[in-house]
């Protein structure tokens, strides 16, 4: 307990957080809970985006991963209609195997990681990199062309999807 800074234990929190979200979406019997599990992974991941002083990275995180793609699952799971019903049996034999091939796969990663050393960080003074002002700054300056090609390439890209997907109003009635 002595010595341990509010980061510090923060950080321990939304770890066992993060873990344990995780092995709820793949323990979890039920396909929407387990999408929610994910997005409260998601959430952990993004609270260790803010510890790391980049707060930009966060945001971005959560709207892509949270909010579009997690919509995106959970409009495919009520699609499919998932159920125990239609969902196929698997043998023991297959169960079994994947449990070996787990066990292994389990035993190869902590014999890597067994002789890797802990990666000291040392910060020097405090750390302005994620701000977002700081991220501004540089794309408004250094990147200020690249950034408006690709604007100007978006916009040309909407207003071809759009008149793609325009319906021609003229019909000729003769």
């Amino acid at each position: 307990m002595l010595g341990y800074t509010i980061t510090q234990w923060l950080f321990g929190i939304l770890s066992f957080l993060a873990i344990m979200f995780a092995l709820m979406v793949v323990f979890t019997r039920n396909p929407v809970n387990s999408v929610l599990y994910l997005v409260l992974t998601f959430f952990c991941i993004a609270g260790h985006y803010l510890l790391l002083n980049a707060q930009f990275l966060a945001v971005v995180h959560i709207v892509v991963y949270a909010g579009a793609i997690m919509v995106l699952f959970l409009f495919i799971i009520m699609l499919m209609n998932l159920n125990a019903d239609t969902e196929p049996r698997k043998h023991i034999v297959t169960r079994a195997i994947a449990g070996v091939i787990g066990g292994v796969l389990l035993f190869v990663m902590v014999g890597a990681l067994k002789g890797a050393e802990q990666l000291q960080l040392v910060q020097a003074g405090p750390s302005q990199i994620g701000l977002v002002k700081n991220l501004g700054k540089v794309l408004f300056s250094e990147f200020l062309f690249p950034f408006e090609i690709a604007s100007i390439l978006l916009l040309a890209a909407l207003v071809g999807a759009i008149m793609i997907g325009k319906r021609d109003t003229n019909i000729n009635l003769k």
